[in-house]
Protein backbone atom coordinates (compact mmCIF):
# COMPACT_ATOMS: atom_id res chain seq x y z
CA UNK A 1 0.00 0.00 0.00
CA UNK A 2 1.46 3.14 -1.10
CA UNK A 3 0.73 6.27 1.19
CA UNK A 4 0.60 9.39 -0.09
CA UNK A 5 1.45 12.79 1.77
CA UNK A 6 -1.91 13.83 1.27
CA UNK A 7 -3.16 10.89 2.93
CA UNK A 8 -0.59 11.39 5.69
CA UNK A 9 -1.21 14.76 6.21
CA UNK A 10 -5.36 13.21 7.03
CA UNK A 11 -4.22 11.05 9.48
CA UNK A 12 -1.72 13.64 11.43
CA UNK A 13 -4.91 15.80 10.69
CA UNK A 14 -7.66 13.43 12.21
CA UNK A 15 -5.57 12.73 15.13
CA UNK A 16 -4.42 16.50 16.33
CA UNK A 17 -8.57 17.37 15.64
CA UNK A 18 -10.96 14.41 15.70
CA UNK A 19 -9.62 12.85 18.76
CA UNK A 20 -9.36 15.94 21.03
CA UNK A 21 -12.77 16.93 19.88
CA UNK A 22 -14.26 13.30 21.43
CA UNK A 23 -12.58 13.62 24.64
CA UNK A 24 -14.24 17.48 24.94
CA UNK A 25 -17.27 15.77 23.58
CA UNK A 26 -16.98 13.17 26.51
CA UNK A 27 -16.35 15.50 28.85
CA UNK A 28 -19.41 17.70 28.82
CA UNK A 29 -21.26 14.56 28.58
CA UNK A 30 -20.05 13.19 31.60
CA UNK A 31 -19.59 16.27 33.74
CA UNK A 32 -22.33 17.03 36.13
CA UNK A 33 -23.36 18.83 39.54
CA UNK A 34 -23.92 16.19 42.52
CA UNK A 35 -24.73 17.58 45.77
CA UNK A 36 -23.21 20.91 44.46
CA UNK A 37 -20.09 19.43 43.69
CA UNK A 38 -18.48 19.54 40.12
CA UNK A 39 -18.07 15.46 39.21
CA UNK A 40 -16.19 15.66 35.96
CA UNK A 41 -15.76 12.32 33.89
CA UNK A 42 -17.70 10.76 36.25
CA UNK A 43 -22.02 11.51 36.21
CA UNK A 44 -23.47 9.10 33.30
CA UNK A 45 -26.68 8.74 32.49
CA UNK A 46 -26.44 4.82 32.29
CA UNK A 47 -24.00 2.52 33.03
CA UNK A 48 -24.12 1.40 29.74
CA UNK A 49 -23.45 4.79 28.36
CA UNK A 50 -20.47 5.05 31.19
CA UNK A 51 -18.87 1.50 29.50
CA UNK A 52 -19.30 2.14 26.15
CA UNK A 53 -17.47 5.89 26.47
CA UNK A 54 -14.65 3.92 28.33
CA UNK A 55 -14.44 1.32 25.92
CA UNK A 56 -14.61 3.52 23.22
CA UNK A 57 -12.01 5.82 24.48
CA UNK A 58 -9.37 2.84 25.57
CA UNK A 59 -9.34 2.05 22.02
CA UNK A 60 -8.72 5.47 20.54
CA UNK A 61 -6.27 6.16 23.11
CA UNK A 62 -4.03 3.15 23.67
CA UNK A 63 -4.91 0.41 20.94
CA UNK A 64 -5.19 2.63 18.12
CA UNK A 65 -1.97 4.11 18.84
CA UNK A 66 -0.14 0.77 19.55
CA UNK A 67 -1.33 -0.87 16.86
CA UNK A 68 -0.38 1.59 14.58
CA UNK A 69 3.07 1.55 16.27
CA UNK A 70 3.60 -2.26 15.54
CA UNK A 71 2.51 -1.99 12.15
CA UNK A 72 4.83 0.23 11.04
CA UNK A 73 7.64 -0.61 13.12
CA UNK A 74 6.86 -4.39 11.47
CA UNK A 75 7.08 -2.68 8.00
CA UNK A 76 10.61 -1.37 8.75
CA UNK A 77 11.98 -4.66 10.16
CA UNK A 78 10.82 -6.71 7.45
CA UNK A 79 12.34 -3.91 4.90
CA UNK A 80 15.76 -3.97 6.69
CA UNK A 81 15.86 -7.45 6.55
CA UNK A 82 15.55 -7.77 2.83
CA UNK A 83 17.38 -5.17 2.26
CA UNK A 84 20.21 -6.52 4.87
CA UNK A 85 19.88 -10.20 3.12
CA UNK A 86 20.62 -9.58 -0.30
Amino acid sequence: MKFTKRMIAGAIAFTCIALPAYEIAMGIVSTDIIDGVCKPWSAYSSYTIEKAFSSLTFCLVYLLPLMSMVYCYSRVIIKLRTKVML
